[in-house]
């Protein structure tokens, strides 16, 4: 049979599967189902192009890694706005499923934890939210335990000439990213004697900035959904989301700006 362009894409597939549980179907179910699935699509992306940015950077790709990161960017950025669409949804609207979700959690999303980490994000204790009878958890686990975009960055940075030390380059990778004065030095340096540089470190930059906005976003979507209640699945809610904001992933790119 030809390809065509509904079973290229699984169409049908794809469209079976959004299921909602209440019954009779409440109105907005379906949109809250679909904006998290497309959410987990995005994601899948996000960690096929981080992946393709890691090799860029270790090989020293200058233009590979400013394209990708573009499009990470405007990836991040399309994400953001997708919360404008969540945000018509009421709180009332919310509560009349919300139930249904049982122990459903957003911080169940394994996809996004590996998108954490793999931007130096790293928390040991993130991943008990995800049950253990999932494959994901695996996943994120083995992903906790990785190289990171920012371990990447360093081995660009030798490429390039920046003497990096031996301790940030061999510490263990199951550590969050940590702004280093040292770091800092070559960055500026590198800003002012190589100015092409200057084109991927704003990319990254602006990608980091996305990443705040997006948290914070988050954590004002809930907060006007719930309030203060716990989370679905007895989770946190906002007072952990609130945690995390304003944690740069990038520290020593923002920490050279007032040297500027």
């Amino acid at each position: 049979m030809p390809v065509t362009y509904a079973s290229y894409l699984k169409v049908d597939q794809l469209l079976a599967l959004q299921e909602p549980k209440s019954s009779p179907e409440e109105h907005d179910e379906l949109l809250f189902i679909v904006i998290h699935q497309v959410y987990e699509l995005w994601f899948k992306l996000l960690l096929h192009e981080t992946g393709k940015i890691m090799t860029d950077l270790r090989t020293g790709d200058l233009f590979g890694a400013i394209s990708t990161f573009k499009r990470v960017r405007t990836i991040m950025k399309t994400l953001v706005g997708q919360l404008d669409i969540l945000e018509t949804m009421t709180p009332l609207s919310f509560s009349s499923f919300r139930n249904r979700l049982d122990t459903a959690s957003g911080f169940q999303s394994y996809q996004f934890k590996e998108v954490e980490f793999a931007f130096g994000y790293k928390r040991l204790n993130v991943t008990g939210a995800i049950p253990d009878s999932e494959p994901g958890k695996a996943v994120a686990e083995r992903r906790l335990g990785e190289p990171t975009v920012i371990d990447a960055f360093y081995q660009f940075l030798i490429t390039r000439g920046a003497a990096i030390p031996s301790d940030i380059l061999t510490k263990d990778v199951r550590e969050p990213t940590r702004a280093d004065e040292r770091v800092q030095d070559e960055i500026f340096r590198l800003y002012t004697t190589q100015p092409e540089l200057v084109i991927l470190f704003e990319l990254m930059t602006d990608f980091d900035e996305g990443m705040q906005e997006w948290r914070y976003r988050h954590v004002k979507l809930v907060e006007r959904t719930i309030g203060a209640k716990k989370g679905t699945g007895g989770s946190a809610g906002i007072e952990f989301l609130k945690q995390s904001l304003f944690k740069p992933l990038f520290p020593d790119l923002w920490a050279v700006r007032h040297r500027m």
